[in-house]
């Protein structure tokens, strides 16, 4: 008696290819636009600004002579090591007291406080003005003939003569000033809502073993916000590394070059003193840091997202 041979199974009908784009073409295809914009606005622009750091160029000259690493050695041989302090002691300035600041008030509203809701939106005031009208609201209230805070500090006996914005010792942290009324706020919110995901019942359960407000701080707020605070505290450094527009208002670096930063620097060595090839050179030396600083960023976001 014969046995049937068992069935063979049919091929796999193939993909009918004929005028029609495989999914890696096709993905190709819809970002082909978005990858071209990019290289036209950024990556372009980028690559011909740290090729033009390599050559002497004058904007109000024609043509350009190749220099090598001169542009470099320049600024490394000169201001670079005082440009960089000046920015690091702003940059550190204007992210440690808003952030103190910010952390006191979203604890505070973090309680329950009767009328926070309020409090809330009357904090953010600050944050929504643009940084130019913040900045010259600024100078106005430090301007050394009619400002307010020079008068109320002179009639109250504190200083004898104006301060602030055109004295050395305090042109910075004038500015640093300036820079923590505009920026506070948005760290309060980011810390509050840190803040409003922490559970109760660990607070009950610290009250209950009878610790006080201050070791129930350390021992349960500050482990379960530790993560957000990093993450506000880093992206401010970042910005404050690279802001511009509450420096160059109010002291444009000065007075004698005591607010200089990088940013400042970049401007004026570019459309003051008309040199492409120092100021590309010194900005590109600012993006090496910044790169660096962006590297620290993503690392403690990928560590955050593992945890």
């Amino acid at each position: 008696m014969s046995t049937a041979a068992p069935p063979q199974k049919a091929p796999p009908p193939r993909e009918r290819t004929g005028g029609r784009l495989s999914n890696g073409a096709f993905a190709l295809l819809l970002t082909a636009p978005g990858l071209a914009l990019f290289a036209a606005i950024i990556f372009y622009p980028l690559l011909s600004a740290l090729f033009t750091g390599f050559f002497r160029q004058d904007l109000r000259l024609a043509g350009r002579e190749f220099v090598g690493l001169d542009n470099f050695a320049y600024w490394l041989d000169g201001d670079f090591l005082t440009i960089l302090a000046q920015t690091l002691v702003f940059t550190v300035g204007a992210t440690l007291v808003p952030f103190v600041i910010g952390f006191a008030l979203a604890l505070a509203l973090n309680t329950g406080l009767k009328g926070s809701g309020f409090l809330r939106g009357l904090f953010l005031f600050p944050w929504v003005i643009p940084g130019v009208v913040v900045s010259f609201l600024w100078m106005w209230i430090f301007n050394a003939n009619y400002g307010v805070l020079n008068g109320v500090l002179m009639k109250a006996g504190f200083i004898a003569v104006p301060a602030w914005l055109g004295q050395p010792g305090t042109a910075m942290l004038a500015v640093i000033v300036t820079k923590t009324w505009a920026s506070f706020p948005w760290m309060m919110v980011m810390l509050l809502a840190g803040l409003q995901t922490v559970p109760r019942e660990l607070h009950e359960a610290a009250s209950m073993d009878g610790a006080g407000s201050i070791r129930r701080f350390f021992a349960v707020t500050w482990p379960q916000v530790r993560g957000v605070a990093s993450i506000v505290l880093l992206l401010e450094f970042i910005w404050n590394f690279q802001h511009f527009d509450t420096i160059y208002v109010l002291t444009g670096g000065g007075p004698a070059g005591t607010t200089e930063t990088f940013a400042t620097a970049v401007y004026q060595t570019a459309f003051k003193g008309f040199d492409i090839g120092r100021a590309t050179a010194l900005g590109g030396l600012w993006m090496l840091l910044l790169l660096l600083l962006v590297a620290v960023y993503l690392r403690i976001t990928e560590r955050k997202g593992d945890a």
